[in-house]
Formats: structure tokens, C-alpha cells, sequence
């Protein structure tokens, strides 16, 4: 396994759609691997293969308990909405308000080409708009409305802190 570079928004790479995966194979699963540790080192919720200059679409997601992997994503149902801070590995330092759908449902294939369905809420939803945006070659900032001020990132991260 190996870390891999996170490019940032500047980057042509994430402004390009996607292609699908239609091989499973041990590439693909290193490059999995190589995702899983990065965001991890990062410290990241989400991470985009094109954020690391892999034009193909798969994105892995910790979700407090274990790193999913998905593969040629769909979001399939959405529910509610939330709104709040969000940030991303390609616009370091930058933290922005989103309104997103509440609860996510997604169907995906994993390493081995198994489809699968996955619902999350909360942070989980929003990740997996945010990932699955990046692989239509769109950075969350396009659907932003207002960047956060360094108070009111301040102010934000001390009271969940203290949750």
C-alpha cells in the first residue's frame, strides 16, 4: 500500500467526468488499498479517485466504524435536508455551508463487481453527495453558498467538541 497525492481544486483532473470501472482485478484492489490509507492519513471522511488523479469512478468513505469502497456509484433515493459546514481534502484549509439531502440511499459495486445498497444520514449522506459529485468533475464550492469565516469555523468546531 502506499500513500498517494490528494490534488487540489486547481487541478483539471477533478473538473472531468468519470469514466465507469469495468475491470475488477488486483489493480484495481491496490488502488482501493492505496485510497483507504490515504484517507486515513488525511484524516478525511471521503476521497475521490479523481482527487488523486484517477479518472474512474470510485470513492472510499469512513464511516466511523470501517473504510467502504465504492464503485461506478449511483445515488438512488434522497430524503430531507440538512445544512451545514462542510470541507474537502482538494480545498484544504476551507470549510463552506452546503445544503444537502438528509438521508442517502446509493447503489454500488464493491472490489469484486458484487453490487450493493447503502443508505446513510447525517454526515454519511453528505459524504456520499460530495464524493459522487467529484466524480461528475464538480467540487463542492459549486454548490456552496457561503464560505465560513475562521470565527465561525472556530466557533462551529468548539461547540461539537464539546458535544
Amino acid at each position: 500500500m502506499a500513500l498517494r497525492k490528494i490534488l487540489t481544486s486547481e487541478d483539471s483532473a477533478l473538473h472531468k467526468r468519470c469514466r465507469p470501472v469495468t475491470k475488477f482485478d488486483e489493480k484495481l484492489h491496490t488502488l482501493l488499498d492505496d485510497m483507504g490509507e490515504t484517507l486515513t492519513a488525511a484524516n478525511g471522511v471521503g476521497l475521490a479517485a479523481p482527487q488523486i488523479g484517477i479518472l474512474r469512478r470510485i470513492f472510499v468513505m469512513d464511516t466511523g466504524e470501517e473504510i467502504v469502497e465504492l464503485i461506478n456509484p449511483e445515488i438512488i433515493e434522497t430524503s430531507g435536508e440538512q445544512d451545514g459546514m462542510e470541507g474537502c481534502l482538494s480545498v484544504p484549509g476551507e470549510w463552506w455551508m452546503v445544503k444537502r439531502p438528509n438521508v442517502v440511499k446509493a447503489r454500488a459495486q464493491d472490489r469484486y463487481g458484487k453490487w450493493f445498497e447503502i443508505e446513510g444520514e447525517e454526515l454519511i449522506a453528505r459524504c456520499l453527495c460530495h464524493e459522487n459529485d467529484h466524480l461528475d468533475g464538480h467540487i463542492y464550492t459549486e454548490v456552496a453558498y457561503r464560505k465560513l469565516t475562521d470565527e465561525e469555523i472556530e466557533a462551529m468546531t468548539s461547540t461539537s467538541e464539546e458535544a
